[in-house]
């Protein structure tokens, strides 16, 4: 199978884009919840005396679903997502999809931060579609595509006790199955762009063969015309690159404004061969950039890939910011964007990447 396939980019052009140049616009996945959603948790786990069920919590998720993607769609993103709202930890959200995973309950990961962190303790199996309803929705909702963020098979692996398989490559591995079995099931429901989520893979970087693998499985049978990415985050990339360039996948995700764009080096030797979504605003600051550094930041990605291969995100996932701040940073993200298609219509950005291809 052939990756990057240029022609899936374009189907997230809008009909009325009124510039010859086109960068992608989109967010990594998560978002700030409503604080009556968090309310509506805590009434939903017992954590009030209330009347609280599962037809409510699915009625207070879709209506926040549907205000964030409005949201999205106002800040002007070509692709949108709903925020996760629906989701409460990246890992658990799918752990308890699971068959094969049980929770004992919390760990402490650092200082008072604690992760309900999942034991398997028989075989992971597939047995229904983990997000194909959240999809389907928040494509009704949408005026715009849907982008669908999964959390990998090694970071599943990875970020779990295992007591089952015998190490955490076979673990990975038989995740990734299920993994693909539900991209099948998306594909069917009309998803077109997926987004492979693996923020363990820069923590353990020795092990990006068995992303790799991982991904090879993942990718087995998905048409061309599904957009594939992988968002990695936190790391030396210099330790992963130019590894990952073998990775089925359309396009790479990376965290490169936290950084002030120090590791850009790194993906111009050798020529970086997939599309880039390149993180322009900073997930960890409750600064709203203004415009002209965030234009700054995205030529930044022009010294990797030619515009046609450029994606324009945030760093990571905004759910710990102010939602008014997450607001603001996309918002003047999109605008970025938009005047530096116009710059490059008019020829006055220098684009210093040279066109390589992945044969």
């Amino acid at each position: 199978m052939s990756r990057p396939n240029p022609e899936n980019r374009e189907q997230f052009r809008p009909a009325d884009h009124p510039t010859e140049h086109f960068l992608l616009t989109t967010v990594v996945g998560s978002y700030p919840k409503p604080a009556w959603l968090h309310r509506a948790r805590e009434m939903l786990e017992g954590d009030v005396e209330a009347e609280f069920d599962e037809a409510d919590w699915q009625e207070a998720t879709d209506d926040a679903a549907r205000l964030i993607v409005d949201e999205h769609e106002r800040a002007g993103l070509d692709a949108v997502v709903d925020g996760e709202m629906r989701r409460n930890e990246m890992v658990e959200h799918f752990a308890e999809r699971i068959p094969g995973y049980e929770f004992n309950g919390p760990v402490k990961v650092w200082g008072h931060n604690y992760f309900d962190k999942p034991s398997v303790v028989d075989e992971v199996r597939y047995e229904e579609p983990w997000l194909v309803e959240e999809f389907e929705f928040t494509s009704d909702v949408a005026t715009r595509p849907v982008k669908v963020p999964i959390t990998g098979p090694y970071t599943l692996a990875n970020w779990s006790f295992n007591e089952q398989y015998a190490d955490d490559e076979e673990l990975a591995y038989e995740l990734a199955e299920l993994v693909n079995q539900e991209i099948e099931a998306l594909v069917e429901a009309g998803a077109r762009y997926v987004q492979i989520d693996e923020p363990a893979l820069a923590t353990t970087p020795d092990d990006h063969a068995i992303v790799g693998e991982a991904l090879e499985r993942i990718a087995d049978g998905v048409p061309e015309a599904v957009r594939l990415g992988l968002h990695v985050c936190y790391g030396d990339y210099s330790r992963i690159y130019p590894e990952l360039l073998e990775f089925p996948v359309d396009e790479v995700d990376l965290e490169l404004a936290n950084g002030d764009f120090e590791q850009v080096p790194v993906f111009t030797e050798p020529a970086f061969t997939k599309d880039l979504a390149l993180g322009v605003v900073d997930a960890h600051t409750d600064e709203v950039e203004p415009v002209a550094r965030i234009k700054e930041n995205i030529k930044q990605g022009l010294r990797i890939v030619p515009p046609e291969r450029l994606t324009i995100s945030p760093d990571c996932g905004l759910k710990l910011l102010p939602r008014e701040v997450a607001y603001g940073k996309m918002e003047n993200m999109v605008t970025a964007a938009r005047e530096v298609e116009q710059e490059l219509d008019e020829g006055t950005v220098d684009v210093p990447a040279r066109t390589a291809t992945a044969d």
